[in-house]
C-alpha cells in the first residue's frame, strides 16, 4: 500500500465514515448471530455524534481513509467502556484492532476516574474473543440477550501509568 495507518482522535466530522464503516463491520456479527437489528446497524448519525462526543474515540486512517474506530467512556464507578472495535475487513489480521485497543487503554492513562477497561462480543465471536483475551481481558459475565445470542463480558484492571505506545 505504501501508506501507513494512523490513529487519532476522532472528530464530528469522522462520524459520516465511522457509521458506514460501523456498518460494513457488523455485517459478519449480525449474520453470525441472524440478527441485523443489532444497534450498530441501526445506530443514527446525531447518536454517533453525541457518542463521540460525551467520551473517547479514535479512528485510524490509512491515507484519508478511515479503516478502523473504537470508542469508550468511563462511568461514575470508575469502569472504561470499551465499544464498537472495528476495522475494515480488508484492513483485518494485521494487528490493527489491537493497536486501537492499547491506544483507547491509553487515551484513559490521564484519567484518574478510570480503574478498569470493560468491553463485551458475543459468545461465538470467536476473533474478538482471542484479540481481547491476548490483551489481557477475562470473562466476568454471561448474559443471554435473546435467541441464540450470549453477551460475553471482558475485564481487566487499569495499570497506572504502564502505557506504552504501540505505533
Amino acid at each position: 500500500m505504501g501508506m501507513s495507518v494512523t490513529i487519532s482522535a476522532a472528530s464530528a466530522q469522522d462520524a459520516e465514515h465511522i457509521l458506514k464503516l460501523q456498518y460494513l463491520c457488523y455485517q459478519s456479527e449480525a449474520e453470525l448471530y441472524g440478527d441485523y437489528t443489532i444497534e450498530p446497524l441501526t445506530q443514527t448519525l446525531d447518536d454517533l455524534k453525541e457518542e463521540i462526543a460525551r467520551g473517547h474515540a479514535l479512528v485510524a486512517k490509512l491515507g484519508g481513509e478511515v479503516v478502523a474506530s473504537v470508542r469508550g467512556v468511563v462511568d461514575a464507578e470508575g469502569t472504561a467502556r470499551i465499544g464498537k472495535l472495528i476495522v475494515h475487513p480488508r484492513m483485518r489480521h494485521h494487528g490493527l484492532g489491537g493497536r486501537l485497543l492499547d491506544a483507547i487503554e491509553g487515551s484513559f492513562a490521564g484519567d484518574d476516574a478510570a480503574k478498569r477497561f470493560q468491553l463485551f462480543t458475543g459468545h461465538r465471536s470467536e476473533g474478538n474473543l482471542r484479540l481481547y483475551r491476548s490483551k489481557g481481558y477475562a470473562p466476568v459475565a454471561s448474559e443471554p440477550t435473546g435467541p441464540g445470542l450470549t453477551l460475553v463480558t471482558l475485564e481487566k484492571e487499569a495499570a497506572t501509568g504502564a502505557f506504552a505506545a504501540s505505533a
